[in-house]
């Protein structure tokens, strides 16, 4: 028995070491594809106007979708951003899911909107809508209200790409803010194509702006924020943006383009059958159907870019309560995805997709806070039994910290060097000692609130709820800084 317990130990601790050293030796090929694709990104975009592609003969026109809801304190400045956004051939469809506030009537009041007889096809199901509006005000020529019952953001998104008529649509968060040459970065790749390869969707890199200076739904000023748990997010979002997806866009391998800022080919988007209603993860499930879809249906080469330019600027959570609703969410909407998509597990007929995109997700993404939370597990039980190797076990510690470390700093340093959105001094400081509280705060909080997500999905059958994701407002932020 005692030989049987001792093989089971040793197969465990292999697990653990092979797990952690394929995990390591990933992120490392990241890191390295990351620099090469960063770096070529700016020699090759750094002296473009990207202005002067307002006179291009084929220029696709674009529609920005923003679903809405219960937004009358900041209504009129979220549309207002969204109006005074660069590009030519572009309409705005504000979407009204079926406000319990006053924002329509507001938007109505503010805009001079008025009900107009639109006719549209209804291609995707949606809830019932209830009214689309105009504004008799010339200047407001190019934006659309559409009034809606309440049916979620995947299906007020839906409806939106229904009563478009544009090539493209940009799906943005009504309360993002938005850079004002954002549209013509985000069209470039479609205009490009390289190597005869379809450009299906786009990406942009979004950035926190909680503590921001913010002015006119504009970006006046970036700021790292004063509340710590936005802190721990920027430190995220650099590793997740700048990092994780400008290799997998070198590999075109991207499985998700954040759904507070994405630009989608409007015929394939409905050609799959637009947002998966069902999943709060339809960012996600959107991206990894339309792979799907350009495989086995219309058999072309084709690819997901991604625009390492920080573009877009959004509240995230600032508390402990609305954070771990975020991240339970977030994870129940992975998992939904990864169980209705199975099959492209190992499976060569989706290319890099199937081979390492969706397995990476499945092993590094879904199951690794799982992994950490049983080999927590396991070191403590070991601990009580007397089993571990103080030394051994310190040095592996001190390997994951630095490497953990060693991370974060690359992505600080890409995100200074490039693009320098933060300065000074006191931000590198603020920064060094976030990202050691990191190791130790947020990130056990976040395998918390994965596992949690996890039992929430399989056991509680919470698999659509959001939850109540109230966010503070953005506006004039003033500091002492």
């Amino acid at each position: 028995m005692e030989l049987i317990t001792q093989i089971a130990l040793e197969a465990l601790n292999n697990i653990f070491l092979v797990y952690g050293v394929v995990l390591f030796s990933f992120y490392i090929l990241i890191g390295i594809f990351s620099s090469f694709q960063v770096s070529f990104y700016i020699r090759k975009n750094q002296h473009f106007r990207y202005h002067t592609m307002a006179g291009y003969k084929h220029l696709p026109s674009v529609s920005i979708i923003a679903p809405c809801f219960n937004e009358e304190k900041n209504i009129i400045d979220n549309i207002r951003s969204l109006l005074l956004l660069s590009y030519p051939k572009a309409d705005v469809i504000v979407v009204n899911d079926g406000s319990r506030d006053r924002s329509l009537e507001i938007a109505i009041e503010h805009y001079d909107l008025v009900k107009v007889d639109q006719s549209w096809e209804a291609t995707i199901p949606t809830a019932t809508i209830r009214g689309v509006y105009k504004s008799r005000n010339i200047a407001y020529s190019n934006l659309i209200v559409i009034d809606k019952e309440n049916g979620g953001k995947a299906d007020a998104l839906n409806a939106g790409i229904n009563i478009s008529r544009s090539d493209l649509f940009l799906a943005v968060d009504v309360d993002c803010v938005i850079e004002h040459d954002a549209i013509y970065k985000m069209v470039k790749p479609f205009l490009e194509e390289e190597k005869g390869k379809q450009v299906i969707a786009s990406g942009g890199t979004v950035r926190v702006a909680n503590s921001c200076h913010i002015e006119n739904g504009q970006l006046v000023k970036a700021v790292f924020p004063k509340n710590m748990w936005a802190r721990f997010q920027v430190l995220e979002y650099f590793r997740a943006f700048t990092m994780s997806r400008m290799a997998w866009s070198k590999l075109n391998g991207i499985l998700i383009i954040s759904g507070a800022f994405g630009m989608f080919d409007r015929r394939i988007a409905m050609a799959v059958g637009g947002y998966d209603t069902t999943t709060v993860g339809e960012d996600l499930e959107l991206v990894v159907r339309m792979r799907k879809h350009m495989h086995k249906v219309e058999k072309k080469k084709y690819q997901v870019a991604f625009i390492p330019d920080p573009l877009c600027w959004t509240e995230v959570p600032s508390s402990l309560k609305i954070l771990s609703r975020q991240r339970n969410r977030w994870t129940r909407g992975s998992v939904d995805t990864v169980l209705k998509h199975r099959d492209l597990f190992f499976n060569p007929k989706y290319g890099i997709v199937g081979l390492l995109s969706y397995p990476f997700w499945v092993l590094f993404e879904w199951l690794a806070p799982i992994i950490e939370f049983i080999g927590l597990l396991y070191f403590t039980v070991m601990l009580i039994l007397g089993k571990v190797n103080l030394p051994i076990f310190l040095f592996l510690l001190a390997v994951v910290f630095l490497f953990s470390l060693a991370l974060t700093a690359i992505s600080v340093f890409y995100e200074s060097y490039f693009f320098a959105r933060y300065k000074g001094f006191t931000y590198l400081v603020k920064v060094v000692y976030t990202a050691v509280l990191e190791l130790f705060v947020s990130h056990p909080l976040n395998v918390y609130f994965a596992i949690s997500g996890n039992i929430d999905f399989f056991f509680r059958k919470k698999k659509k709820s959001w939850g109540n994701m109230t966010r503070e407002g953005l506006g004039v932020q003033k500091s002492k800084e």
